[in-house]
């Protein structure tokens, strides 16, 4: 077999960290430009890179905006104590810092509002960020109703609603978060999933 021929098939490997810079560029100009103001030119400005390195890893800007939802996944959970409030508490703000690392609110917003014309892109959201959130704690609630923590009868993806939504409430009241909000949540719920006394 001669040079030319093993050239051939043997391309360069890809770069990670190139992979990783366009991608977290992908991710920074979604959440400040919104999906339709977006182009292809400004990621590859953003990530240093070609815009021809770009279109080697993904053909169309939809392609590369659900890879760069893909990759942001949950950070590490927490490990679990045990303790129910705590690691409700723990569980929460570990969600609230992954927000405020990818400026998660300006990212959702932008997947709701293109909803209608890139459906995966809010789906990619829910399936990576969102529903494994609420997998958390829905585990750690499930768990406690079976030690008779809590009430068996209480719905637990209620409850997870009911955890997570003074987050997003308090984002949109202004100006940002409650320094205490976890805990605060997470006492106001369980105070209304105690069990009742006969």
């Amino acid at each position: 077999m001669s040079g030319k021929e093993k050239s051939k098939g043997a391309g360069r490997p890809r770069s990670a960290d190139k992979d990783a810079a366009i991608l977290q560029a992908a991710l920074a100009l979604l959440a400040s430009h919104g999906y339709t103001r977006l182009t292809l030119d400004q990621v590859a400005a953003l990530a240093g890179v070609s815009k021809s390195t770009v279109f080697l890893r993904w053909k169309t800007k939809a392609d590369l905006l659900t890879a760069a939802l893909e990759s942001v996944r949950m950070a590490d959970a927490p490990p679990l104590s045990g303790d129910v409030r705590a690691d409700l508490v723990a569980i929460l703000n570990d969600f609230a810092a992954t927000v405020e690392r990818v400026r998660g609110m300006a990212l959702i917003g932008t997947c709701l509002a293109e909803e209608a014309h890139t459906p995966e892109l809010l789906a990619m959201l829910r399936e990576r960020t969102v529903l494994p959130r609420r997998a958390l704690l829905r585990g750690v609630l499930e768990r406690a109703q079976g030690e008779g923590l809590i009430r068996y009868d209480m719905d637990t993806e209620t409850a997870v609603s009911a955890l997570l939504g003074p987050f997003y409430a308090d984002y949109l009241a202004g100006p940002g978060r409650r320094p205490c909000w976890a805990e605060d949540a997470v006492e106001l719920v369980l105070a209304g999933l105690r069990p009742l006394e006969s």
